[in-house]
């Protein structure tokens, strides 16, 4: 995989408690932008939030002060059990071999942002990657998967095809589904567990805010049913 040395910031889970935040990372707001077919098709950067070098982002849902903890989690007793996997990715991975790309497929970690669905979803794509506007349609709509559920792997080189993000997090708003998504983690930032166990270190995975997640703590896209909405 390309990778990019890691930052020098981190993310650390609170045991049954916020997601503590430390390095001076960037943290801002990223809108799913649709098509009129209301299919998912760009990612639309919004304000940037007002961050110090060392915060706590709200895992349960609740906080008052969104997306920053205000100790909610106490008062309703959030069990934060992390239950995802810390196999690497790659042992996770379901593998659709195509004739240019493979794809690689971790479907537990799917955040339900959707940008596969276009062109005939990625699924179909990646068999038609010798042709190059399938070609293109499937590297973007891959690389445009904020949990890193999907993954490109060239066939020439042996390599997994990674998009260029710096280190930063992002705050997920899908408007077309009517509520508020994932804490989007990008840039190979080091996240570790409230046991001290060390997840693997990725450019791109979507942490639970709603904490309604089954995956904790990965979103599962349970944010969608729920119609989780950040700004209340």
């Amino acid at each position: 995989m390309n990778r990019k040395p890691e930052t020098a910031g981190r993310i650390e889970i609170q045991k049954n408690g916020p997601y503590l935040v430390t390095g001076n990372i960037p943290l801002h707001a990223e809108t799913i932008g649709t098509n009129r077919a209301g299919e998912s098709v760009r990612w639309e950067r919004g304000a940037t939030l007002s961050a110090e070098e060392a915060y706590a982002l709200c895992r349960c849902g609740v906080s008052a002060s969104k997306p920053f903890c205000d100790g909610s989690h106490a008062g309703v007793d959030f069990d934060g059990t992390e239950t995802a996997s810390v196999a690497p990715f790659k042992e996770q991975a379901e593998t659709f071999e195509g004739p240019r790309y493979d794809l690689l497929d971790a479907t537990e970690l799917c955040a339900l942002a959707r940008f596969c669905d276009p062109h005939g979803r990625v699924w179909n794509l990646v068999r038609r990657t010798d042709d190059p506007a399938a070609q293109a349609h499937f590297l973007r709509e891959v690389q445009d998967c904020p949990a890193g559920r999907l993954v490109a792997r060239d066939t020439e080189a042996g390599r997994l095809v990674e998009p260029e993000l710096p280190p930063s997090i992002a705050l997920v708003e899908d408007p077309s589904r009517g509520c508020s998504g994932p804490i989007w983690v990008r840039g190979n930032i080091p996240v570790t567990g409230a046991g001290g166990q060390p997840y693997e270190v990725r450019n791109r995975v979507t942490l639970c805010r709603c904490g309604a997640s089954q995956n904790k703590p990965f979103c599962d896209g349970t944010h969608v049913e729920t119609g989780f909405d950040a700004s209340t």
